[in-house]
């Protein structure tokens, strides 16, 4: 998958991934300060992973943990600090609650400070710091009758 807006791409191919950025940053973030490199660099292996592109540079990142069927756990979210502010967190977030694979999955997430940017994608708080996005019903003419043999 890649989306192309405005000057920036996002993409789902891990081949893109500039996987410097996401050690440093995520060296440097909250969540993950104390997570070995090698963890970060197999966890990005096993998981499904979006970066956010402008020109060859990659500034932002998520990372997407799955049953494939009815859950995900969205971590690693980040855009770069010189990037902050201009959507793109916003767009990368969209792309991914409104991809076809995600979006009649329940989603949780943990975040100590971005409740509200998660809220406007139907996230809501739990107890501590985890959010999460109850499963969208699925419309009739994409469940088939389940009734039929």
């Amino acid at each position: 998958m890649e989306l192309a807006f405005g000057d920036y791409l996002i993409s789902d191919r891990k081949e893109k991934l500039d996987r410097a950025v996401i050690l440093d940053y995520l060296a440097r973030s909250y969540w993950a300060n104390e997570r070995a490199p090698e963890r970060i660099l197999r966890s990005i292996e096993a998981s499904v992973c979006y970066g956010v592109y402008h020109g060859d540079r990659q500034v932002g990142f998520a990372r997407i943990v799955t049953d494939g069927a009815t859950m995900f756990y969205l971590c690693d979210v980040f855009v770069l600090e010189a990037y902050q502010g201009s959507g793109l967190g916003k767009k990368l977030i969209e792309t991914i609650v409104h991809a076809p694979e995600y979006e009649w999955m329940t989603g949780i997430l943990g975040t100590k400070d971005a409740h509200g940017l998660y809220e406007k994608y139907g996230f809501e708080s739990i107890p501590g710091r985890f959010m999460r996005r109850l499963a969208q019903a699925v419309p009739s003419e994409n469940r088939g009758d389940r009734n039929e043999r």
